[in-house]
């Protein structure tokens, strides 16, 4: 099984800090590391910079940190982009682009259950990239084929960089924008989403999944061909688990959920405890198994994480360092409470040794 559950830790990519050092420690002190982004430390760390990186079209402005597309400019450099198409390197993250991921790529992850990458998904990019007459260039029917084709040859590149350093690596596809896909205002109809979506999935090698933090229509990404669901059930759990029927295919067909548990921002993270976030999680896997889904297989699918990231917090790094120590807790805790045991039948070590 290439991704663990057991409840192990891990946590979204996009963090506060400006010191990519301290940023890899903390993603590393997680069971299953990461490479950071992080946009306050440079614009080019941005997730939407970096999915940007050789797309035909973009027009970047590092000074004014502004991200536009030109219709002409795509044009004119679509043809030098289809010549690259059988070259790997140019669809991955350069160093000009992420010092942070080649730091970690650098590092031996070998001994790790797993590790993990991300790219921004094409429809978040698509939603948040404007052409010149500001309209989202996932409405350009032109472009938005070519951005689903892009996005996967970038997610497979990075996935094998991964796997190289761990066979267990995985992919999360980022798309916060899939909570608006289906809204009167999307200007995008349900029918070419699915369609897109399953298409640009199909040309993604295994393990693929998505992170989110809103709240989509969970039947419809429950049915996606993916292997791995981030979700933050700390806000969306109450709606979350009334799809018990979707979340029971999804587990059935091999997936794996990341409960994602732990506010990071300030004012929510105050008022919560190990106490009431074990209370919580658990209340709702207890809703799970009634409607009929078994505790024991759950868990087995099941890893822990932060509930989202935070960039706004006025104590800068320290919440969301103290959530990440908070999800470690909580996983310890978890696996105590629950009987939940390695793949060889040992008790987790919660020191991470």
């Amino acid at each position: 099984m290439p991704i663990p559950g057991n409840l192990l830790t891990t946590a979204m990519a996009v963090m506060p800090h400006t010191d990519p050092d301290r940023a890899i420690e903390i993603a590393l002190s997680l069971d299953i590391p990461f490479w950071p982004q992080l946009p306050k430390f440079d614009y080019t760390e941005d997730m939407y910079v970096q999915a940007s990186e050789h797309f035909p079209g973009i027009v970047l402005n590092k000074a004014e940190k502004t991200l536009r597309f030109s219709i002409e400019t795509f044009l004119t450099e679509f043809e030098e982009t289809l010549a690259q198409f059988d070259n790997p390197s140019y669809f991955d993250i350069s160093p000009e682009y992420s010092v942070v991921y080649h730091r970690f790529l650098a590092m031996d992850h070998s001994k790790r259950k797993a590790i993990r990458g991300q790219l921004e998904g094409p429809i978040s990019f698509g939603f948040n990239i404007q052409d010149q007459d500001g309209r989202p260039i996932l409405f350009d029917d032109t472009v938005r084929p070519f951005l689903f084709e892009f996005m996967a040859k970038r997610v497979n590149v990075q996935l094998q960089r991964l796997k190289a350093l761990n066979p267990n690596a995985f992919m999360f596809i980022d798309e916060p924008g899939l909570q608006f896909l289906f809204s009167a205002m999307s200007g995008y109809s349900d029918r070419a989403a699915r369609e897109d979506m399953a298409g640009f999935l199909d040309r993604i090698e295994r393990p693929r999944g998505i992170h989110l933090c809103g709240n989509p229509d969970w039947d419809f990404l429950l049915s996606l061909d993916m292997d791995i669901l981030s979700l933050d059930v700390y806000t969306n759990g109450e709606v979350f688990r009334s799809y018990a029927r979707s979340i029971q295919k999804f587990l059935d067909r091999g997936g794996v959920l990341v409960w994602g548990i732990v506010p990071t921002n300030e004012e929510p993270f105050s008022k919560e405890s190990l106490d009431t976030l074990e209370e919580r999680l658990i209340g709702i896997w207890d809703v799970l198994d009634r409607k009929g889904i078994d505790r024991r297989w759950l868990l087995s699918r099941s890893l822990l994480s932060p509930a989202t990231c935070c960039l706004v917090n006025s104590d800068g790094e320290r919440t969301v360092e103290q959530a990440f120590s908070m999800i470690r807790s909580l996983s310890s805790r978890l696996k105590r409470h629950c009987g939940v045991e390695d793949s060889e039948g040992a008790p987790f070590d919660s020191t991470g040794a």
